[in-house]
């Protein structure tokens, strides 16, 4: 929910990008048409679509999930990363949404490397354990309603293997989880899901200050 690193002004954000940023064009265009969305504010950064990117071809993933697509910009920039035969479980609940990632993927020469699953995300998570697809992925990212955050952890922590990562969005929640005065439902869910993976000694844990806050958690 951070088109923008939290914290950088629009200064520091326009030098980091222009020193930094290796945005594909297919990805600047994405990004140009999700901005038109009522819904842009969705959207991923562009500098944690490629951290993401590098980390994936760091640790030469093949098999990758994905909890929340919206318009396919963090599913296209990890597309691009990986592998000719690499492979990604996209989990998403709008047709809507997705029918612009799908394009984009299509446009992109990527379409093969994803599986769309229209379902609730925990349905498609739970088939896939129930299909014998436990510690097969490499990394997940996370990126959906913050009330089922842990669920869907919980379930992509038995779906990727040892040494597999788990990316989780959102967990600065624009600076919100340190605000005692702010105290929603959706704010409490992710305070508790943080403290939650801070007291885990199952994972190799860093939470990255970058866009709206990335968690990364090493299942061990």
């Amino acid at each position: 929910m951070a088109r923008n690193t939290y914290g950088l002004d629009d200064r520091l954000t326009d030098y980091l990008r222009s020193l930094s940023l290796r945005e594909p064009e297919i990805l600047q265009q994405l990004r140009q048409e999700t901005a038109t969305h009522p819904m842009a504010q969705m959207q991923i950064a562009p500098e944690q679509g490629q951290f993401m990117a590098l980390l994936v071809k760091l640790m030469n993933a093949k098999k990758t999930l994905e909890v929340g697509v919206f318009t396919g910009y963090s599913s296209l920039a990890v597309a691009i990363a990986l592998p000719e035969d690499g492979q990604i479980i996209a989990c998403d609940v709008s047709e809507e949404y997705t029918a612009i990632a799908r394009r984009y993927w299509q446009k992109a020469g990527v379409s093969h490397k994803i599986n769309l699953c229209i379902a609730p995300a925990l349905e498609t998570l739970d088939r896939l354990l129930a299909e014998g697809e436990g510690e097969t992925f490499d990394f997940a990212f996370i990126d959906a309603d913050k009330s089922n955050y842990s669920a869907y952890y919980d379930r992509a922590f038995a779906l990727v293997r040892s040494g597999g990562l788990i990316a989780v969005d959102n967990v600065l929640w624009s600076g919100r989880v340190a605000d005692p005065e702010v105290t929603d439902n959706r704010t409490q869910s992710i305070r508790d899901f943080n403290r939650k993976l801070h007291q885990d000694q199952n994972i190799t844990l860093s939470l990255v200050p970058i866009a709206d806050g990335l968690t990364l958690a090493v299942k061990n």
